[in-house]
């Protein structure tokens, strides 16, 4: 494997991606959709401002982690289709085995295809990056906060690019990896949440609370407590779970109502969901959520899960392009 050979492959599939005009248009579209989203947002934010008694500072921080969460949504759409085709669309015109009978190895034909698909998903989220800008000039986003997301959000094109393709790899017929792609995207975003919601009631545990009234007597009550320090992993994989728990705690102020410095996250979308993953990870029974702020991350595990999967796939893709063959599914072409 070289890096020349990944690189020929890679020219190649950007070219047969250009020839088609609908990258173009598609590319158009992405704009004008995060333009009208972004000056939507910024207009709501700045009448909510307006129309609030004490003010609303630092507009940039909900504004650029609502933007960020919308970017992300939109290219988990984008992303199958960048790579759910790539192998078993090339050979269903016949043009798979050119590529496989030449001097080029399998790992280097599929790093090849990666790379085209992950770089045409950086050219989208490369065109988000002004909007984003914008954002960070409106306050309360430092720029190693906006850095971090966006590699974030680029790790998880890339990721996903990677399970679409061994998808592609596995699968015969192109249709099929792009529906199983977008399946695997449902899985991975609302699938994780139906299944902690249904695991969830499996963990309530009795716990009993002792309150005491104004004559200063005192009453016990059992109440059944869910503890989902026991099944947060489930939510771990989640891609908007990973971007907020992920981006860096947005800067520190005085809360007069504890007396205490304490991140501003009431209107920073990131900061709780970043939170709301972290609370999973605590139990119940001993909630105190100043140790809110110190528990223990989500995302490195959810990142890294979603990372080695795209290994995985990217290793299913270059088994599957090894030659010879010794065996083909029913109606696959040669040449």
């Amino acid at each position: 494997m070289t890096l020349s050979g990944i690189k020929i492959v890679a020219e190649q599939e950007f070219r047969v991606r250009l020839r088609t005009g609908r990258w173009r248009w598609l590319l158009v579209a992405w704009v004008v959709v995060i333009a009208a989203f972004t000056s939507l947002l910024r207009y709501a934010l700045g009448l909510a401002r307006s129309a609030s008694e004490v003010g609303m500072n630092n507009i940039g921080l909900p504004m650029f982690g609502a933007l960020m969460l919308f970017v992300l949504g939109l290219a988990l759409l984008v992303a199958p289709a960048l790579a759910a085709q790539s192998i078993n669309g090339d050979r269903e015109r016949g043009t798979l085995a050119t590529v496989q009978v030449t001097p080029l190895s399998a790992w280097e034909i599929t790093l090849g295809k990666f790379a085209a698909a992950w770089t045409t998903g950086l050219v989208f989220l490369g065109l988000t990056l002004p909007f984003a800008v914008w954002a960070v000039l409106e306050g309360g986003v430092g720029p190693l906060r906006a850095l971090a997301v966006v590699a974030v959000v680029a790790l998880l094109i890339g990721v996903i690019c990677a399970m679409a393709q061994g998808l592609s790899a596995l699968f015969a017929r192109g249709i099929t990896s792009t529906l199983m792609s977008y399946l695997l995207v449902f899985a991975l975003t609302v699938g994780t949440v139906i299944a902690f919601a249904l695991v969830l009631p499996l963990t309530l545990k009795e716990h009993e609370y002792t309150i005491a009234n104004d004559l200063g007597e005192s009453t016990t009550r059992t109440e059944e407590v869910p503890q989902p320090q026991y099944v947060w992993w489930l939510l771990a994989p989640n891609p908007f779970v990973i971007l907020g728990d992920a981006a860096p705690a947005p800067p520190m102020q005085f809360n007069p109502d504890t007396g205490r410095e304490e991140p501003v996250i009431s209107m920073d979308p990131l900061s709780t969901i970043g939170l709301g993953a972290r609370s999973m990870r605590m139990d119940m029974t001993d909630y105190d959520r100043f140790q809110l702020y110190s528990s223990p991350a989500v995302w490195p595990y959810g990142l890294g899960f979603n990372v080695l999967v795209g290994a995985g796939a990217l290793w299913l893709s270059a088994r599957r392009l090894r030659t010879p063959a010794r065996t083909l599914a029913s109606g696959v072409r040669i040449a």
